[in-house]
């Protein structure tokens, strides 16, 4: 021991330079440093001496050890872990030795002195191996990131993996150390704090890893925590550690969830629970102010907050007081983990109805924060809060006095800007209806009815309450004691000297009964001095006898009270008077009794409803939730499309009935560019209809068809299109089973029991699923036709009619199986067009509404289906003329009979009934129509299939001589063949034939065609005549038709077809028309386009049906470039403000697809501004407003605005009413004005200054500059910001003062000439509906309109052109409706009309 003893003391240093300097004070000093090839041998001299002497060599070789941590950077790996490996053996058998030399009582001084350097040095140097180690592990992960250098990855492999391995064991075995009760080692002090900082050091240096928060290092961390709470158990270092963990949270974001779990460790295991009180006093002491600018540290803290708060959140309610006010700071992520806090708190703690009263009310608080930051300035915090409410309402810690107040908030939400706060507030109220407490249906309807009736019952049982209320039962005792104040003060006064006359007055009765009856009277009566003069009377006389024996009392004054007392109370009553009072108590009690079994129902009714009238308002609000929802299902953000559509599932599993209205109107999202839209529709329905609740296969079926099925009442053409690629994409995928196909072949074929629109719908599902896997009608076609084509399809049309839209399935393949391969085509002779033509003629004769719809299906079936179908139709249309041939037949010999007075016009087809004649003009179009279709493209297809597999074969026989002539005739044949000028050439030469066919055969006298054209036309040229609104309309569209066959045809009845259009007084016509001139504009583009402003006009219709068919129209027209945008495209922008919803959408789908075509919107707006703010346009302010505001929503690029800022300025020259100006400065406040912007409004100040004394325009101005100046952050900006008001302000303040200047000087008064009058009044003047009497006149001869022509130079307008109404005597002139020659647009432009080939 004796070098024990001779070693000098050990002192812990700062840094390890410090080992090297000795400051003379004794204490130990490196006394060589040795260098790198001298350390292996030393390391095994101190690997012996350890074996020798154990722990204690380290005093002797303390040296070797610091040699190798002084050269750790250049020193060789195998060296490194030597080292470690040795010092850990060194430190556990000095651990394990330990606790028996303590217990030594005969331990030297100078033995305690060595194990203390021994334990301090073999600490020192262990722990700083494992700081080294630390530090080369982070500097190789972070090297690994970089792709230069080499064999960085054997570098980490041979260092860094054998530190992971061995890091655990250190950390346990320094713990261990701690463990130990090593005070005895300081002289029974306390552990040197700088022995246990170097423990923690390290700790905390691993912590600093940010790799130390990935899953396979759990155990590392385990490790950390474990020996960190050891230090703060044992040594004391409270203090020490709240200050580091709270600096390390502020530099070291990864730290954050790694000490909140050690945190929540340490204050379960070890009791450390006063350590989160102050770490959370440590955060709640940083000023919000620094928080706001260091975001790093903000986000530790918030993160520790929020993973303390969720792993022990009662503690941290206990202190919940020091950090509420960063809830009214500026950093959004203290707000969010303080609410997260206290939402952790409500759900774990202040959670259940046994709350005591002061944690109820922190409840409340809590509640009402939250509810207060949905409304946040942040939206992070708006959303985070709603997602907080969402766990709340999950864990069912939500109390039902909170549900309509939350509810509204989050309904409220659904406005707002910020798409992740909308995503939250529908996940919110998806959580609200999965975790209602009322009910699992929730219809308004449903709730309304017992609601009323039980309102009704508890408003009778309060009623009934009221009438039988008892009165307030006042006890004798409680009586007696009010009025013993004023009996005192009368007994009193009977011992003063009275009256005589008051003596001979009051007599006491002759027996006991008697006397107490009248001393009771008069209490009762309150003649209390009387009833105390009689009770001492009484006393005399009936000394002994109840109730006047009294006991021995203090004073007479006191037996009068005593007295008097029992017998106002009766609890002394005389011996007749027992039963009565019992038996009235008895009444008492049960009437009590009654009043609170009514108090207690009373209570139950209002508590019920209470709860239905919350049901019914929460109803209520999800209904409201309902409507905003479903317009959010079209918004630009992917994530709120997915979280509407979830959302309608879940209403609609909870019985809703406008959820239906939802799922109806995400159908059209299934054909969403975005996969994640369509799957989330898919899956939707597929949750929806493909899952029921039902066990069977035939039960499930069963559903699946009921819920299908009644999407389908009264579902749009759109509707059923959406929902045939829902189910066809599930047939593909083999999701739909075969007994829900087998249901509806028997729900078709009425084997099972159903009605005729489930038999229809059974049908239409059929046809949907064949589109999928068309061979579930190819193998069933004649039970098809058997059924739905028979005899009874004349019974109901519209079955027959979905039977031929199923059967059309067959040759709707776009893809066929081989290339070049022959079309899908039935012969002739086949029953189904037997059946077809049969139905088709046997109704023609009969009325039915239906029968149209189902020609036209049937018409178009033959056409698709059938080889010559040309001969098919031209045999329907020849049986149905002969048919109305005989009709008209009949009709003539029934009014050439002289007994019959004719009651129609003899002559022509007026005679016929009006349906036939709509029947025959209907179908005449119908033919045409296909014929032309059934040209173009089957013709079309056919022969250009023909001419290659004849190009093939005779290419295939000719390959030799096609190499001599390409031989032959060089390169330019060769050129040729690679532009494919050949193909074109014969593409273009088959167009040509077709279009030959149309121009000159189908019109022409040999055409089946030319016999009812001057029907057509004579219906159309007499409206008058011929004045039924469903033959005009049919008639119309016949039109349309017809002139989709010729150009010549078109050119020559265009201005027919426009004047009806404008001037019909039909809707249907109109719509009809409308939409034969926009196929009409496809076809023959260059006849129609001088008629383009009649197309813009019908935008202004009176009708919402006819301006919403011309906005359709009109939308088609200018996407696909076949109409020249315009000015006119103004009165597409008018229909943003259009009263009716549905042409409103129809003007915002528009403008929304026209935005997606480069810069049409921006090129468009200055034109669309310039038209609307015109005086004769018709615009009211406020809808001008709103227009913009939607129009410029659409400019989002810098350079778009700064270009429309230059072009608003330069319009303000062109201006001339103080309207233009004003709405010309609104527009500009709707652009964000950047400083290149403001340097354009500079630069064109001259364009607007003397228009700034209009305050309405000045004012916009000022709000452009306010709303430059909170965005800019440059100086240079703001001065010119200033310079601008300067400038604006001088020349508003001119102008008023040149305005005064005016008014002052006018003393002398000028005439003034009056002002014009307005052109047109400020609302827009819509078409009549109806003509006027004074409408129906003759045009005048154009002769005399000359004449007044040259006589007035003003521009002509046009005649008024109406239909006439007299059936009878109104000549050919009079009916006429086509615009005169004069009035046929002249000027036009040509537009290169497109291939046949390229409208195939």
């Amino acid at each position: 021991m004796a070098d024990a003893v001779a070693a000098p003391q050990f002192q812990l240093p700062l840094s390890p330079a410090d080992l090297l300097r000795d400051d003379g004070r004794g204490d130990y000093v490196v006394q060589e440093v040795l260098p790198i090839r001298e350390l292996p041998p030393a390391l095994a001299a101190f690997r012996a001496a350890f074996r020798a002497r154990g722990a204690l060599a380290v005093l002797q070789h303390f040296d070797s050890v610091y040699s190798v941590l002084h050269h750790f950077r250049t020193v060789g790996t195998a060296v490194k872990e030597d080292a470690l490996e040795l010092m850990v053996n060194v430190v556990s058998h000095h651990s394990n030795e330990l606790p028996g030399i303590l217990s030594d009582a005969g331990l030297s001084h100078a033995d305690r002195a060595a194990h203390l350097n021994a334990l301090k040095m073999n600490c020192y140097l262990l722990t700083s191996l494992v700081d080294a180690f630390e530090m080369e592990t982070l500097k190789n992960s972070l090297s690994e990131a970089d792709p230069g250098g080499k064999n960085k990855k054997n570098h980490a492999k041979t260092s860094g993996s054998f530190w992971e391995e061995e890091r655990e064991p250190v950390l346990q075995l320094l713990t261990q150390v701690l463990q130990l009760d090593l005070r005895q080692l300081w002289g029974g002090l306390s552990v040197e704090e700088e022995f246990v900082s170097l423990m923690m050091g390290s700790c905390y240096r691993i912590l600093e890893n940010p790799s130390i928060g990935l899953q396979k290092y759990r155990a590392t961390r385990e490790a950390v925590t474990h020996l960190l709470a050891g230090a703060l158990i044992h040594c004391g270092q409270m203090f020490s550690a709240t200050l580091k963990i709270t600096q390390m949270l502020q530099h070291f974001e990864h730290v954050a969830p790694v000490f909140a779990q050690a945190v929540s460790l340490w204050a379960k295991e070890y009791g450390l629970k006063s350590l989160v009180g102050e770490l959370l006093r440590e955060i709640g002491q940083k000023c919000p102010q620094d928080l706001a600018r260091e975001a790093s540290g903000v986000k530790g803290y918030s993160t520790f907050v929020t993973e303390l708060a969720g792993e022990i959140p009662a503690l941290v309610l206990s202190n919940m007081s020091v950090l509420l006010h960063h809830l009214d700071g500026e950093s959004y992520m203290m707000r969010n983990a303080i609410l997260a806090a206290m939402a952790e708190a409500l759900m774990q703690v202040l959670n259940g109805d046994q709350l005591e009263e002061a944690a109820r009310g922190t409840r409340d608080k809590f509640l009402s924060m939250l509810q207060a930051h949905v409304c946040d300035v942040h939206s992070f915090v708006r959303s985070r809060v709603l997602q907080l409410f969402t766990r709340i309402v999950q864990c069912k810690a939500l109390p039902l006095t909170h549900f309509q107040s939350v509810v509204s908030l989050a309904v409220g939400r659904l406005n707002d800007k910020s798409v992740i706060v909308v995503k939250n507030a529908i996940q919110l109220l998806a959580a609200f209806l999965s975790n209602n407490p009322f009910s699992c249906k929730l219809s308004c309807a449903d709730l309304d009815k017992p609601l009323k009736k039980e309102v009704q019952k508890l408003q009778e049982m309060r009623d009934r309450v009221r009438s039988t209320a008892v009165v307030p039962v006042i006890t004798p005792e409680e009586e007696w004691e009010a009025m013993l104040p004023e009996v005192r003060a009368a007994t009193q006064q009977l011992f003063q000297p009275l009256q005589e006359r008051e003596e001979e007055m009051l007599e006491v009765e002759e027996t006991v009964e008697s006397a107490v009856e009248q001393i009771t009277g008069l209490l009762r009566k309150l003649n209390y001095k009387s009833a105390a003069r009689l009770t001492q009377k009484a006393l005399c006389r009936f000394q002994g006898k109840e109730p006047f024996s009294s006991l021995m009392e203090e004073n007479e004054e006191a037996t009068i009270l005593d007295v008097l007392k029992r017998l106002f109370t009766g609890s002394c009553p005389g011996e007749n008077s027992e039963d009565p009072p019992n038996d009235n108590s008895s009444h008492k009690t049960k009437e009590v009794v009654q009043e609170e079994q009514s108090q207690t129902e009373l209570a139950k009714q209002e508590t019920l409803v209470q709860y239905l009238q919350d049901a019914y308002n929460f109803s209520v609000k999800i209904t409201e939730a309902l409507n905003l929802i479903s317009k959010l299902m079209y918004e630009n953000s992917v994530s709120v499309v997915q979280e509407a559509i979830e959302f309608f599932v879940t209403v609609s599993q909870f019985g809703v009935p406008q959820a239906l209205l939802g799922v109806r109107r995400m159908l059209p999202l299934i054909w969403s560019k975005e996969p994640g839209i369509k799957e989330a529709v898919l899956n939707a329905y597929r949750q929806l209809y493909l899952s029921p609740s039902v066990d069977s296969e035939r039960a499930k079926a069963q559903s699946l068809v009921h819920s299908l099925s009644l999407i389908l009442v009264d579902a749009s053409l759109g509707t059923i299109q959406c929902l045939e690629e829902i189910i066809s994409e599930f047939v593909q995928k083999d999701e739909i089973k075969p007994a829900v196909i087998q249901l509806l072949w028997e729900q078709f074929t009425e084997k099972s029991q159903c009605s005729s629109l489930e038999q229809r719908a059974a049908v239409m599902l059929l046809g949907m699923m064949a589109r999928g896997k068309p061979e579930i009608i190819g193998s069933n076609l004649d039970i098809l036709i058997t059924v739905g084509l028979s005899e009874k399809a004349c019974e109901d049309y519209r079955l027959a009619q979905e039977v031929c839209n199923v059967i059309s399935k067959l040759g709707g393949d776009p893809k066929p199986a081989k290339k070049n391969s022959a079309p899908f085509r039935l012969p002739q002779n086949h029953m189904l067009f037997g059946c077809l033509s049969e139905t088709v003629s046997k109704g023609f004769a009969q009325p039915s509404t239906h029968w149209i719809p189902f020609m036209d299906a049937a018409v178009m079936l033959i056409y698709q289906l059938a080889e010559g179908p040309e001969e098919i139709c031209a045999h329907i249309l020849q049986v149905c003329s002969q048919q109305a041939l005989e009709k008209l037949q009949e009709a003539d010999e029934q009014n050439s009979d002289p007994g019959n007075s004719p009651s129609r016009d003899s002559g022509g087809a007026a005679s016929l009934p009006t349906f036939m004649l709509m029947h025959l003009v209907s179908l005449v179009g119908q033919v045409a129509m296909q014929q032309v279709a059934h040209l173009e493209v089957s013709v079309s297809a056919e022969i250009r299939r023909r001419r290659i597999l004849k190009e093939e074969k005779t290419k295939k026989h000719s390959d030799s001589s096609k190499k001599r002539r390409s031989q032959a005739t060089g390169n330019e044949t060769t050129m040729e063949e690679e532009l494919g000028l050949v193909t074109a050439t014969a593409d273009d030469t088959e167009a040509e034939f077709i279009h030959s066919i149309c121009e000159t055969e189908l019109l022409d006298g040999k055409h089946l065609f030319s016999a009812f054209v001057p029907l057509v036309l004579k219906i159309c040229n007499n409206p008058g005549l011929y004045s039924d609104s469903a033959l005009s309309a049919a008639a119309a569209l016949t039109l349309g038709k017809l002139c989709m066959i010729s150009s010549e045809f078109c050119d020559s009845h265009l201005r027919l077809l426009f004047t009806m259009m404008e001037k019909s007084t039909l809707p249907g016509v109109r719509s009809n028309l409308i939409i034969a001139a926009g196929d009409l504009a496809i076809h023959f583009p260059n006849l129609v386009e001088p008629w383009t402003s009649h197309l813009y006009a019908r935008l202004q219709d009176p009708c919402p049906s006819v301006r919403q068919t011309a906005g359709l129209v009109m939308t088609h027209l200018i996407l696909k470039d076949m109409v020249k945008v315009k000015g006119q495209v103004s009165e597409m922008a008018a229909l943003l403000i259009d009263p009716d919803e549905a042409v409103m959408e129809v003007a915002q789908n528009f403008f929304g697809e026209l935005s997606n075509k480069g810069n049409a919107i921006y090129n468009l707006l200055p034109d669309i501004i310039s038209h609307l703010s015109k005086p004769d346009c018709g615009i009211e302010e406020e809808s001008f407003h709103t227009i913009m505001r939607h129009l410029f929503s659409y400019i989002t690029k810098d350079k778009q605005t700064e270009s429309l800022v230059e072009k608003l300025c330069q319009r303000f020259r062109t201006a001339r009413t103080e309207r233009q100006y004003r709405d010309l400065s609104h527009c500009l406040t709707l652009l964000p004005v950047s400083e290149r912007g403001l340097h354009k409004l500079q630069d064109n100040f001259d364009c607007f200054a003397d228009k700034l004394q209009d305050p309405a325009v000045y004012s916009c101005f000022q709000t452009v500059l306010a709303r430059f100046r909170r965005a800019c952050v440059k100086p240079e900006a703001k001065a010119l910001a200033e310079e601008l008001e300067q400038k604006l302000s001088a020349s508003h303040n001119r102008g008023l003062d040149s305005t005064e200047t005016c008014q002052e000087g006018s003393q002398i008064p000028v005439s003034v000439p009056a002002k014009q009058k307005t052109i047109r009044s400020s609302c827009r003047q819509p078409l009549s509906p109806v003509n006027r009497d004074e409408d129906f006149v003759t045009p005048q001869p154009s002769t005399l309109r000359n004449q007044k022509r040259a006589q007035k130079r003003r521009p002509r307008k046009k005649a008024v052109i109406t239909f006439s109404s007299d059936e009878e005597n109104s000549s050919e002139d009079e009916l006429s409706a086509e615009l005169r020659e004069e009035e046929t647009p002249t000027k036009t432009t040509p537009i290169t009309r497109s291939s046949a080939r390229r409208l195939r």
